[in-house]
């Protein structure tokens, strides 16, 4: 069995983000077609939901390596971002240049607008680099995290054989992925964080009440695709779930400036607090915090420790629910 390292009592995380991006973020009055629309200066930021969660995730304390590909200018400056924000590389040099993602706040109405490109196709040879360098880093961690779109050219299978690694490694994998990606993993997974339109996608039927959403998560954990199951609810908090127990947690209310990778920032604390061996009630607590902290900050810039640390003292005990719709 791995011994992963540990510093002050804490376990590694390691984190792979297999199409990273170089987040731009501006604002304009309106936000209307046809017309050129007056931005702000923008902001810059490493992103992707993998290189996310390793930045936030590093503010919280964490020993951090990040695993991604990267190409072209956008690569280089992805790259720089994130040693600049203290995490660990392993980088895969790459053909095409990293994509870009484009988020416009409107003044006027405080709506946001996210532009989203699909990323460079990778590479058949460039994929297996990539797992490779994760089959390197997580052999001495306690958990992974893979987060994130899979980029063209990556089959929906891909996330599979990133949990038969973790397997094989011994480190305890946390998936955080939608589509193709997330409805082609079978197995060997430990945490598994759908909102609840993944987990629609993943059991294929809506699920409008709490008990439809419990009963979903039960069968990803009875399927053996994961052992925990955090649905993560929005304003409404977040629902954890094993083959025991059925908690809901409370969301902090909060007036928001960007709801850009407050799911990631659940994530990164999750991943952080389960590192430190608490419980996954406790972690799950604190994830909710980070994500609160998260809605306080323009783009995906890194939220505050302070503010984590204050909201995880506000948030509250969650409550145990017995009654589940199987």
């Amino acid at each position: 069995m791995a011994q992963s390292p540990t510093v002050n009592g804490q376990t590694s995380i390691v984190t792979l983000t297999m199409n990273p991006a170089l987040d731009i973020t501006t604002a304009a009055d309106v936000v209307r077609h046809t017309d050129k629309i007056r931005c702000d200066g923008a902001r810059y930021d490493a992103g992707g939901g993998g290189i996310n969660v390793a930045r936030f995730a590093r503010v919280l304390g964490a020993s951090v390596t990040a695993v991604f590909p990267a190409g072209g200018a956008t690569g280089a400056v992805v790259t720089d971002l994130v040693a600049e924000a203290d995490v660990s590389i392993q980088r895969v040099d790459i053909g095409s240049p990293t994509r870009e993602s484009f988020t416009v706040n409107e003044r006027s109405t405080s709506k946001q607008y996210r532009f989203v490109l699909p990323g460079p196709r990778l590479r058949f040879a460039e994929q297996g680099l990539c797992l490779d360098l994760l089959r390197k880093a997580a052999a001495t961690a306690g958990f992974v995290v893979a987060s994130g779109s899979l980029p063209p050219g990556v089959p929906p299978n891909f996330y599979q054989r990133v949990a038969d690694i973790c397997r094989e490694a011994d480190a305890r994998l946390i998936l955080d992925t939608s589509g193709t990606g997330l409805t082609h993993v079978r197995s060997n997974v430990f945490l598994v964080k759908p909102s609840v339109r993944e987990l629609r996608e993943c059991v294929g039927r809506t699920l409008d009440t709490e008990g439809e959403q419990l009963g979903a998560a039960h069968e990803l954990i009875d399927r053996g695709m994961a052992q925990v199951v955090v649905v993560s609810l929005g304003a409404d908090g977040a629902l954890l779930v094993t083959a025991d127990e059925n908690k809901r947690f409370s969301a902090i209310p909060v007036q928001a400036v960007s709801g850009v990778g407050a799911g990631d920032a659940m994530v990164a604390a999750i991943a952080v607090g389960l590192s430190y061996g608490w419980s996954l009630s406790k972690s799950v607590r604190f994830g909710i915090a980070a994500a609160t902290a998260k809605l306080l900050t323009p783009g995906t810039a890194a939220c505050s420790r302070a503010d984590v640390e204050r909201f995880f003292e506000q948030s509250r005990e969650p409550t145990d629910i017995t009654a589940v719709s199987r």
